[in-house]
């Protein structure tokens, strides 16, 4: 038996045990030795604010309400790496010994496809497998933002997606790339990550200090992931005329007071939804998920964008139950939650 932690009910969580089974065609075993969490989504089901939206239907593309939207229990967790202890039959591309990893829940075993797992190559930290979602989200926003050479770019809200646009605004070329986030921690991890400008949403005027740091003009985009309606209204009031904010978050409902009718009336600025997992890609044929996912994981990889700084804090397995929950109630304390999972699977 395994363990995987799940939610059992809303604002819950639990370990459940598994039973193993043996490898089929083409399947490795991989012993879980670090995984970490998505805190948007996950707190989107753990939270249960994605409930009243109802459940996506892919055919009409839109909400069915009435239908639940979370079906408890919901497991946990995001990415794991861990180390291959047995392959299937048919398997040749990957051997036992070797470190990999794919999307997974917190769970102390994983038998995954061996055609869906990604090498971890030597003196690749595990942190940057463990941002590779969401580095996928933060390419696809700095990509259908339009981000050029010399573009000021302010990105909202400085968690995982977040830190990782920022710095791959700044690869893009943008000056002066601008952080804005209320909690200080984050704000310390986008200066050492690049951030030309750090912003106090809770001190400033944010829209009002992103057109004074860019001579008036505002930012020509910006990257709102903090999912906050404050935050967008702020995007609307420091982006430059004409200029184009990219809502990349997964928000709850946003409650009224959302003002269309002052900033973004008179600079009419463009709003692009950005999902990097939304296929066709707006790129499409030459663009597409898949080379989304390759691109950013060479970036992780090269070690062009800086991972270690977001993977905090880093806990053990056995203490979830006490640590995840402080994603809700102690966001101030966390960026990305990274869990070590003990060498002997407990």
């Amino acid at each position: 038996m395994v363990r995987e932690l799940i939610a059992p009910a809303k604002e819950q969580v639990a370990f459940r045990e598994v039973e193993s089974r043996a490898l089929r065609e083409g399947e490795v075993r991989v012993r879980t030795r670090y995984g970490a969490v998505k805190h948007g989504t996950e707190m989107a089901l753990y939270k249960g604010y994605a409930d009243p939206r109802g459940r996506f239907d892919p055919e009409y593309r839109l909400f069915r309400t009435g239908q639940p939207g979370v079906r408890y229990p919901v497991a946990l967790g995001n990415t794991c790496v861990g180390t291959v202890v047995e392959v299937g039959p048919g398997v040749s591309t990957i051997k036992s010994g070797e470190q990999v990893f794919r999307y997974g829940s917190l769970k102390e075993e994983h038998i995954w496809p061996a055609a869906s797992v990604r090498k971890l190559p030597d003196g690749v930290p595990w942190q940057a497998a463990a941002c590779l979602d969401p580095a996928d989200f933060a390419l696809g926003a700095v990509r259908d933002g339009h981000v050029r050479i010399g573009d000021a770019v302010a990105v909202f809200g400085m968690g995982a997606i977040g830190l990782i646009a920022l710095q791959l605004a700044k690869l893009a070329g943008a000056y002066p790339a601008i952080a804005v986030e209320p909690i200080p921690l984050r704000r310390e991890v986008a200066l050492a990550c690049g951030a030309d400008l750090v912003i106090d949403p809770s001190e400033y005027d944010s829209g009002l200090a992103i057109k004074e740091a860019t001579g008036r003009r505002g930012a020509d985009v910006i990257i709102e992931y903090s999912g906050h309606p404050m935050a967008l209204q702020g995007a609307l009031r420091g982006v430059a005329y004409n200029g184009t904010v990219v809502a990349g978050a997964f928000p709850g409902v946003y409650p009224a007071g959302l003002d269309f009718g002052a900033e973004a009336h008179m600079n009419r600025p463009k709003i692009v939804f950005s999902r990097a997992c939304s296929e066709p890609n707006p790129d499409y044929p030459n663009w597409d998920e898949k080379r989304i996912f390759d691109v950013a994981w060479r970036l992780l990889a090269s070690g062009a964008i800086q991972t270690v700084p977001l993977v905090q804090p880093v806990v053990c397995f056995a203490d979830l139950l006490q640590e995840y929950p402080k994603i809700a109630t102690h966001p101030q304390e966390t960026i990305k939650l990274g869990v070590v999972f003990p060498d002997d699977g407990r």
